[in-house]
C-alpha cells in the first residue's frame, strides 16, 4: 500500500520542512516573489500539507524580525571610509569608460577608413556600407549595456518589480506598443520554464524603451529589453529573414546574436530592422542562449 509523501518534521521548532524539490518556490512565496498565478497554484498545493501555513507564518515572522533588527541603521549616514570608497570605485570606471568610449571610437574611425579604401579601391565611385554597420554594432553593445543595468536595478524589488503586472497582460502589450511606436509581440516562455511578472516603460537614448520581466519557479529572473536601435544613415533595412535559431549573418539593419558580460549580468542581444532586443538574467550562457532563441522564434 502506498502513502503520499508527507513533508519531513522540523523537530527544533516542530513544523513541516517544505520538500527538497519545493523549497526554493516555499521561500519565494514567503518573501512575495512569486507572480500571482504561481503563488495561486503552490498556495492550492499546500492546502493538503499540514502545518505549512505555520510554516510560511513563522518564515514571515522572521523575515520581520530581521528586518527590524538594524532598521535604525537605515537612517544612520554612510561611513566615510565607505563613502570615500565608493567615490574612488566611481572615478575609476568613469576613467575607463571614457578610456574605452574614446578607443574604440578610435579603432572604428580607423577601421572604417580601412575598409573604406579598400572598397575605393575595388569598387571606384561607390560608398561603402560598413560604416553604418559599424556604428549599428556599437551602438548595439551600448543597449546591451543599458538591458543589463535595468535587469539588475529592477530584478531585485520585491514588490515593485514592474508598473504594469502579467494580470493586465493586453493592457501592458497595447501600452507599450503606442509608446514604442510599433506592434510588440509578448514572447511566452513557459516551457522553459518562465511566467511573465510584468512590464514596465524605460527611457532610451532616442525615445521609449520597454523591459519585460519573467521568473521560474526559483525565484530567478529574466528580463526582455527592447528599443530603437539604428545607425545614423543607414541604408532602409531589408525585409526579416526567416525564423532561425540563430540569426542569419546581419545587413544594415541587423546584427547577429552577441553574447554579452560587460555589464552587471551576462546577456544576448541582436538587433532586427534598427529594433533591438536584449535578454539578460545570471544565468549561464548556455542558458541565456536557449531563452534567448525561444525568444527570437516568437518574434
Amino acid at each position: 500500500m502506498t502513502h503520499a509523501r508527507q513533508p519531513a518534521m522540523d523537530t527544533h521548532n516542530h513544523y513541516p520542512s517544505p520538500p527538497a524539490d519545493d523549497e526554493a518556490a516555499w521561500h519565494a512565496l514567503a518573501d512575495g516573489r512569486l507572480p500571482p498565478a504561481d503563488e495561486a497554484a503552490l498556495r492550492r498545493r499546500l492546502e493538503g500539507q499540514a502545518g505549512a501555513d505555520e510554516t510560511l507564518a513563522q518564515w514571515q515572522q522572521q523575515r520581520q524580525q530581521l528586518r527590524a533588527l538594524h532598521q535604525d541603521m537605515l537612517a544612520e549616514p554612510l561611513p566615510e571610509a565607505l563613502l570615500a570608497a565608493a567615490l574612488r570605485t566611481s572615478a575609476h570606471r568613469a576613467r575607463r569608460d571614457r578610456w574605452w568610449r574614446w578607443g574604440g571610437m578610435a579603432a572604428s574611425v580607423l577601421v572604417a577608413f580601412a575598409l573604406g579604401w579598400t572598397g575605393r579601391s575595388l569598387w571606384p565611385g561607390m560608398a561603402h556600407p560598413d560604416g553604418p554597420a559599424l556604428a549599428l554594432a556599437a551602438n548595439g553593445q551600448r543597449f546591451a549595456h543599458q538591458a543589463a543595468v535595468a535587469h539588475a536595478v529592477y530584478q531585485t524589488e520585491v514588490r515593485h518589480p514592474v508598473e504594469v503586472t502579467a494580470a493586465q497582460q493586453e493592457h501592458l502589450v497595447q501600452w507599450l506598443s503606442k509608446r514604442l511606436g510599433r506592434p510588440l509581440k509578448l514572447p511566452v516562455l513557459a516551457d522553459e520554464g518562465y511566467a511573465l511578472v510584468g512590464g514596465r516603460l524605460l527611457p532610451g537614448d532616442a525615445g521609449a524603451r520597454a523591459l519585460f520581466m519573467y521568473q521560474n519557479g526559483q525565484g530567478e529572473r529574466i528580463t526582455l529589453y527592447l528599443g530603437a536601435v539604428t545607425a545614423a544613415n543607414s541604408p532602409a533595412p531589408a525585409a526579416r529573414p526567416g525564423v532561425a535559431t540563430v540569426p542569419p549573418a546581419p545587413d544594415a539593419g541587423e546584427t547577429a546574436f552577441q553574447f554579452t558580460s560587460d555589464g552587471p549580468v551576462p546577456g544576448f542581444y541582436w538587433v532586427d530592422q534598427g529594433f533591438g532586443y536584449a535578454l539578460s538574467g545570471q544565468l549561464s550562457r548556455q542558458q541565456l542562449l536557449t531563452l534567448a532563441s525561444a525568444v527570437y522564434r516568437q518574434l
